[in-house]
């Protein structure tokens, strides 16, 4: 690593080539020849050149210090010398520009499903083809909203709910809501704040935000961004590296994370096809050859690009590694069958999400309601455990859009549920405000809908204000969804180059 030596653009500029390939980030030159990777057609776009632009959305401020060597730090590049990347405005992006203009008053959104029909339209189609897609075919991403439509209600009346209180505890820490901010990666992807809109809207609704490992802003930016008080938890992916997983983790508790989720269900990321399509639509296919195994994979979209440190050997012996290294409480992300429920009990950690990663990993994995069903059932038969329980809480993730989800989950045993896409949609949208609403919807949902079941708090909430029976036929006839069928994307087919492709064949 240079010490202190700037260096010319001029001399940045010839190092251009996937044999050696040089970068600039925030006015510091790298060498990343040695990293190029699946997602190596972007990088390359940017060899010699200022990088900066399309690092930004993707990858915190410090991933780049953090996965090179030092070695590979070369020094700062001498100001004015930079050649600039000329960036030019598709016809495209002004269309979606004057659709940005035309965003309907922040008080026509009435519900979740409005904020995801208006980032739909606003959001760049890479940001969209990233927060929306799911794995394969998709099914398990929409079984996710649909398991909560085989769920009905049997409300009681005649109960005095003039006041209706529906905070709660999670972890021990005070929840205006049963809901949490679940991780959900690359946040400036939809907004220049990324996640920092979560963390400040969060603190204002009194709810936490879980902060993901793949965050656009770094872990520290988003810490300092919470008032003194504000509780935040930790998504972590684990690292090959266990030395960097040990700093993360340790960092993380000094910095007064109240909880640790450890993402179990991602060994391989799944096959996100419509993030993957956007990277043969957005590369040119005559600038890139197919090698074989040893040449550029583009297929593979954003996700794999920013994933490829996950560890795919982690176990359940590893776990009494993470008890050794932090106090924090340990919780699996990414149960899926009560089996592996009751071991994470017997182990003693503080609890699990049931959750199949807003399905985009294993196709056909059953939704976290179900399991839920399927967890509580078994640990009241094997081990005589009721639910909701503060020594071993059960969370939910994927699918949910209304406050009835919400209420469905907590009746059945759960602690809070976690609530992804639909404020990465509201913060694309409307920025900070947009989750601010999104929150105060929720808050306004689950104040009338507590009234309506007759519930004055969430322990009135069991199992006999819902009929389960048919939540594990898939097959059932269920109501159908027009807000969130008009929504959802359907898949595309491969399709043949237009025309004006052809003479490059």
């Amino acid at each position: 690593m240079t010490s202190g030596k700037l260096i010319s653009g001029k001399e940045v500029a010839q190092h251009n080539s996937r044999e050696s390939c040089w970068i600039i980030v925030h006015g510091k030159v790298y060498d990343v020849t040695e990293f190029l990777d699946g997602g190596s057609k972007i990088v390359l776009k940017y060899a010699g050149k200022d990088a900066t632009q399309e690092y930004d959305p993707i990858h915190p401020p410090d991933a780049i210090t953090t996965n090179l060597p030092p070695q590979k730090h070369l020094g700062p590049v001498e100001p004015n010398t930079v050649e600039k990347v000329k960036i030019e405005i598709t016809d495209e992006e002004k269309e979606r520009q004057v659709r940005v203009s035309n965003r309907p008053h922040l008080d026509e959104i009435l519900n979740l499903h409005d904020f995801e029909a208006i980032a739909k339209q606003v959001m760049t189609d890479k940001a969209w083809a990233y927060y929306s897609s799911a794995a394969d075919d998709e099914i398990t991403n929409r079984e996710n909203h649909a398991a909560y439509h085989r769920i009905w209600f049997r409300p009681q009346v005649l109960v005095d709910v003039t006041k209706v209180d529906f905070s709660t505890k999670l972890l021990g820490h005070k929840s205006s809501m049963p809901i949490y901010i679940t991780a959900t990666a690359l946040g400036k992807l939809g907004h220049p704040d990324g996640e920092l809109n979560l963390t400040r809207a969060a603190t204002k609704h009194g709810v936490i935000q879980m902060i993901p490992t793949l965050a656009s802003c770094s872990f520290d930016e988003i810490v300092d961004a919470a008032q003194p008080d504000q509780v935040q938890f930790l998504q972590l992916y684990v690292n090959k590296d266990r030395s960097i997983t040990k700093n993360i983790v340790q960092h993380a508790e000094e910095r007064g994370i109240k909880g640790l989720f450890i993402t179990v269900d991602a060994p391989q990321l799944g096959r996100r096809e419509k993030d993957m399509r956007m990277k043969f639509t957005d590369d040119d296919p005559s600038a890139v050859k197919d090698t074989g195994s040893g040449g550029i994979d583009r297929s593979q979209g954003a996700a794999r690009a920013i994933s490829s440190f996950i560890d795919p050997g982690l176990k359940w012996d590893d776990l009494e590694w993470f008890k050794s290294i932090t106090k924090m409480p340990l919780i699996l992300k990414g149960i899926q069958r009560w089996e592996d429920a009751l071991r994470a009990y017997d182990l003693g950690l503080a609890g699990v999400v049931l959750s199949n990663h807003g399905g985009r990993q294993l196709d056909f994995a059953r939704s976290g309601i179900e399991v839920l069903v399927e967890v509580v059932t078994n640990f009241k038969a094997k081990r005589g455990i009721s639910f909701p329980n503060e020594k071993f809480q059960l969370f939910v993730d994927g699918g949910v859009r209304r406050a009835t989800d919400v209420l469905k989950a907590i009746a059945l045993g759960a602690t809070a549920v976690g609530i992804g896409r639909p404020f990465l949609y509201a913060f694309s949208s409307y920025g900070q405000e947009g989750v601010e609403k999104a929150l105060t919807i929720l808050r306004d949902e689950l104040e009338m809908n507590m009234r309506l079941l007759g519930a004055q708090t969430l322990k009135d909430v069991g199992p006999d204000l819902v009929d389960t029976s048919n939540i594990s036929a898939h097959l059932a006839t269920i109501p159908a969804d027009r807000l969130y069928d008009n929504n959802y994307e359907s898949m595309r087919h491969a399709k043949l180059r237009a025309l004006k492709d052809q003479s490059k064949l």
